[in-house]
C-alpha cells in the first residue's frame, strides 16, 4: 500500500470513528433507557442495569456501522475534493485504484467484523440479556419484598408489604388476587416471610376476604397460610428465546419442540437469510459512497452534498432490505428479494466505478436544484462573473 493510500485510509478511518461513536452512543443510550424498568420494577441495583446496558451494546453496532462508514467516506472525500486533493491526484495521472483500494479494504474488514458480531457475539449477549431480565422478574426478594409499594407479580396479582425486620420477617402483608373473576381474594397478615425453598409467601396471623359471585364477602381468619408463587416464578425464570437470539448452528437445526419454531418455522429461515445478507452492508454502503463522492468535481457545480445524497440512498436501501427480511417471516417469496436488493445495488455501483461515470441528477431535476441554490444564494447565476468583469 502506497503512502497516499495509507493517507486516505487513515483519514477515512478517523472520520468513520468520529461518525460512529456519537451515533452509537445515542442509540445505545436510547436502547438502555428502555430497560430502566429493570431497576424501577424489580428493585435491581444500578450495577445490574449497567451490566444490562453493556450487554445491549453489541446488538447496536451492526445497525450503526454501515451508516458511519458511508458518512466517513463521503466526508473525507468531500473534504479532499474541496481542498483540490482529488483534482491533484487525477491531474498527476493517478488511477482511481488509489482511492478505491484502501476504502474497500476497510469496508471488507468491517464486513467480516459485522459478520462475527452478528453471528457469534450478538446471539450470546441477547441470550444473556433475556436470562438476566427473566431472573430479575423471578427474584421474589426483589420483585415482591418492596416496602410500602404495590408490586405486580402477574395479571391480577399484586403484593405489598409494610416493612421488614431482621431474619427476613415481613410485616403488614397485603395480597390482592383477582386472577379468577368469579372468586376475588384479598389477604391481610400481620407478618410473614418468603420461603425460597418452596417459592411461597408464608403469612401468619391474618385473614382472607373472599368475594362471592352474588356480591357477598366471606372472611376467614388464619394462624398460618402459605401463598404459592412457584408457578409465576417458574414462568418468569424461563427466558423465551426468539430466532434472533439463537446461534447460527441452532437456526439450521432447530429443536422441533421450540415454541417459536412450531408457531412460525419461516421465522428461522428468514433469520438465516437476514444474517447472510446484512453482514455485507458495510461493503455495499462503501460502494454507494464511492460512487457519490470519489470523483473530482468543480466547486461551482450545483449538486446535493455527497453525505446527504448517500444517506438518502442508504436509508431507502436499508428500508427495502428490512421490509423484505420481515416479510420473509410470513412468505418465502421475499427471500429472493432480500438477496436481489444488495446484489443489484452492488452491481450498479461497480458498473459506475468501472466506467468512471459520475452520478448526476437528470437535467430537469438538476436545473431545479440549481435554481434553488441560487435563491438561497449558495451559488451565483451563470454569467455573473462575466458581468462584473471590468
Amino acid at each position: 500500500m502506497t503512502i497516499l493510500e495509507r493517507y486516505i485510509l487513515r483519514r477515512v478511518f478517523q472520520m468513520f470513528l468520529a461518525a460512529l461513536l456519537p451515533v452509537l452512543g445515542i442509540i445505545w443510550t436510547t436502547q438502555a433507557l428502555q430497560r430502566i424498568n429493570l431497576v424501577t420494577d424489580t428493585g435491581q441495583s444500578i450495577g445490574a442495569f449497567l451490566q444490562l446496558a453493556t450487554l445491549i451494546l453489541p446488538t447496536v453496532i451492526p445497525l450503526v456501522l454501515p451508516f458511519a462508514l458511508a458518512i466517513g467516506i463521503t466526508q473525507t472525500l468531500g473534504t479532499m475534493n474541496t481542498d483540490s486533493e482529488l483534482t491533484v491526484i487525477e491531474a498527476a495521472g493517478g488511477s482511481r485504484r488509489i482511492i478505491l483500494l484502501p476504502i474497500l479494504m476497510l469496508a471488507a474488514i468491517l464486513s467480516v467484523f459485522s459478520f462475527t458480531v452478528d453471528n457469534v457475539v450478538e446471539p450470546k449477549v441477547r441470550q444473556a440479556v433475556r436470562q438476566m431480565i427473566a431472573s430479575a422478574n423471578a427474584d421474589l426478594l426483589s420483585s415482591v419484598v418492596q416496602e410500602n409499594s404495590f408490586r405486580r407479580i402477574a395479571d391480577g396479582l399484586y403484593v405489598q408489604v409494610g416493612g421488614r425486620r431482621g431474619n427476613g420477617v415481613l410485616t403488614g402483608i397485603f395480597v390482592a388476587d383477582s386472577r379468577n373473576p368469579e372468586s376475588e381474594l384479598v389477604y391481610y397478615a400481620r407478618e410473614g416471610a418468603v420461603d425460597e425453598a418452596s417459592s411461597a409467601l408464608v403469612m401468619k396471623d391474618g385473614e382472607v376476604h373472599r368475594k362471592q359471585p352474588d356480591g357477598g364477602v366471606s372472611i376467614i381468619k388464619f394462624d398460618s397460610y402459605a401463598f404459592d408463587l412457584a408457578e409465576m416464578t417458574k414462568k418468569a425464570a424461563g427466558a423465551s428465546l426468539k430466532p434472533g437470539d439463537r446461534e447460527l448452528s441452532y437456526l439450521f437445526h432447530p429443536d422441533p419442540k421450540d415454541e417459536f419454531y412450531q408457531s412460525n418455522p419461516l421465522s428461522f429461515s428468514a433469520e438465516i437469510h437476514r444474517r447472510f445478507v446484512e453482514w455485507t452492508f458495510p461493503l455495499v454502503f462503501a460502494l454507494m459512497a464511492l460512487v457519490v463522492s470519489s470523483d473530482a468535481r468543480s466547486h461551482r457545480e450545483a449538486r446535493m452534498h455527497p453525505t446527504l445524497q448517500v444517506m438518502i440512498i442508504a436509508f431507502v436501501f436499508r428500508w427495502m432490505t428490512f421490509y423484505a427480511a420481515n416479510s420473509a417471516e410470513d412468505s418465502a417469496i421475499f427471500i429472493p428479494i432480500l438477496y436481489a436488493v444488495p446484489l443489484l445495488t452492488t452491481g450498479l455501483c461497480i458498473r459506475q466505478l468501472i466506467g468512471s461515470k459520475k452520478l448526476i441528477l437528470p437535467a430537469r431535476f438538476s436545473d431545479q436544484f440549481h435554481d434553488h441554490m441560487i435563491k438561497l444564494k449558495l451559488v451565483r447565476p451563470a454569467g455573473d462573473d462575466a458581468g462584473n468583469a471590468p
